[in-house]
């Protein structure tokens, strides 16, 4: 049965973020902190804290031009300070947040190796090597709804594709069979499902779906744009998936999008603007906010863009307070868009990074607590008994327990993501919370071997975002 209870008023950010952006005027592009080093081609990666972890990339400070410093961005202050550095000097290489909250960090300048970033020691360690499936050219990193990282790209040379796990649990990477396209982006759809397309020149345009339960690829089709060096793929609030292609100035570039429910691929572009080397981000609104790209001569450009799902089109969403390339773009708890780094001024990287302000601000997702300040004991309940897991009516594995949050779009397909002691649970159900407008429903799995604490933490991440952390009874 569906079991209600009393919305606790709770007064706390998203996960406790306030952005120094949020007096900029709606819509509009502006300067933050800058960075400690100048970068580009490294990572940023949105930490359960509301803080962004900037690791690695090419630095024309360091003796080698790639480097191992990483760094935090605070958007309660607008700072960027040093944190641990890597174990190992990489660029170009995929960060994924996993479900305990650290980072893993694969691949980038021809490594077939792997650490892990740890945001309560604030340091790395090494994650081991993709062995058996050494991925010199790593072209995406997907968290799995179990756990588990799906890593795949070009083997060497890149005339062929592989694909592995990373298995957070036993730390360990593991082969994930045969498959016959990739070297492209990869998306997790809605239905927990993976959408890999081919790279170019050598690996081609074709598509594959990965289902992680039965482990299996199978073919997708083939893109309807031919060749196209796949710049960004941005899983939609409906389930589809927009890829914008990254060519050459002065052409705009390509654009389609895939629609899991027909399995195609359909044209959608041209974009405003060429967007080779470009950043995408999903808007909580919906619209993708596109930004930057290279023009000839190898500078950054400012124009950014947008696409509206609704209409189906590209508009302009301004400029930037400075050009980039092989930057990075960051949704942040508070709704604002952190944009650090890229090439500027080739070959030179710039450390400047800027917060746009979309129209319309949507906090990250809050969960409530019984003493109605979003800490402490969880205002879950057991879907079947309705009882409160409590240390002395602690949940068990396989219990389906039911929490209200916000911050849900309306209408939208992706589910959110729920951790309990850093272990995902299954969401069995999201939608509309029963007679409170504006809230949302979430049920959930308790899941197995949460270990003999009497209590864990459990969060929900939705969009990238974290939320607050409360926390449940377990056994």
């Amino acid at each position: 049965m569906r079991f209600s209870v009393a919305l606790p008023l709770l007064v706390l950010g998203a996960a406790g973020n306030v952005s120094i952006a949020t007096a900029q005027s709606p819509g509009t592009f502006t300067a933050t902190g800058s960075m400690t080093i100048p970068r580009a081609e490294h990572s940023a990666t949105l930490l359960p804290n509301g803080k962004v972890l900037i690791a690695g990339g090419y630095s024309p400070t360091a003796f080698s031009p790639t480097v191992a410093t990483a760094e935090l961005y605070d958007p309660s202050t607008g700072a960027f300070t040093p944190t641990g550095n890597m174990t190992t000097a990489r660029a170009g290489h995929l960060a994924t947040l996993l479900a305990d909250g650290r980072v893993l960090l694969a691949g980038g300048s021809g490594l077939a190796t792997a650490e892990l970033y740890d945001p309560a020691t604030g340091s790395f360690t090494p994650a081991g090597a993709m062995i058996p499936i050494p991925i010199p050219s790593l072209s995406a990193a997907m968290l799995l709804r179990d756990g588990r990282v799906l890593v795949e790209g070009c083997a060497n040379p890149c005339n062929s594709v592989i694909a592995g796990f990373y298995d957070p649990a036993a730390g360990t990477f593991k082969d994930a069979g045969p498959q016959f396209a990739g070297g492209g982006p990869g998306v997790v759809l809605a239905d927990g499902k993976v959408l890999i397309v081919g790279g170019c020149p050598t690996v081609g345009t074709s598509a594959q779906i990965f289902d992680p339960g039965s482990g299996v690829f199978s073919p997708a089709g083939l893109m309807t744009n031919g060749c196209l060096d796949i710049n960004t793929a941005t899983l939609l609030l409906n389930g589809k998936v927009l890829f914008v292609g990254s060519d050459e100035y002065p052409d705009p570039a390509d654009a389609s999008l895939f629609d899991p429910v027909t399995g195609t691929f359909a044209n959608v572009g041209p974009a405003v603007a060429p967007r080779e080397y470009s950043a995408a981000t999903l808007i909580p609104d919906g619209t993708v906010l596109i930004t930057g790209g290279q023009l000839p001569g190898g500078n950054g450009q400012a124009v950014s863009e947008f696409y509206t799902p609704a209409s189906g089109t590209f508009s302009s969403a301004g400029n930037m307070v400075a050009g980039r390339h092989f930057h990075t773009s960051t949704l942040l708890g508070d709704g604002t868009v952190l944009i650090a780094g890229g090439f500027n001024i080739w070959p030179s990287p710039t450390s400047t990074a800027e917060i746009y302000r979309p129209t319309v601000l949507v906090l990250a997702p809050l969960l409530f607590s019984l003493s109605g300040d979003g800490k402490g004991q969880g205002a879950i309940w057991n879907s079947q008994t309705g009882q409160i897991p409590s240390a002395s009516n602690p949940a068990t594995a396989g219990d389906i327990l039911s929490m209200y949050t916000n911050s849900l779009a309306e209408g939208g397909v992706i589910p959110p993501q729920v951790s309990i002691g850093g272990k995902p649970a299954e969401v069995l159900y999201f939608g509309d919370a029963p007679g409170y407008s504006g809230y949302f429903q979430v049920n959930f799995r308790m899941p197995n071997g949460l270990g003999p604490d009497s209590s864990a933490p459990v969060r929900l991440t939705y969009l990238g975002r974290s939320s607050n952390a409360i926390t449940i009874g377990v056994r």
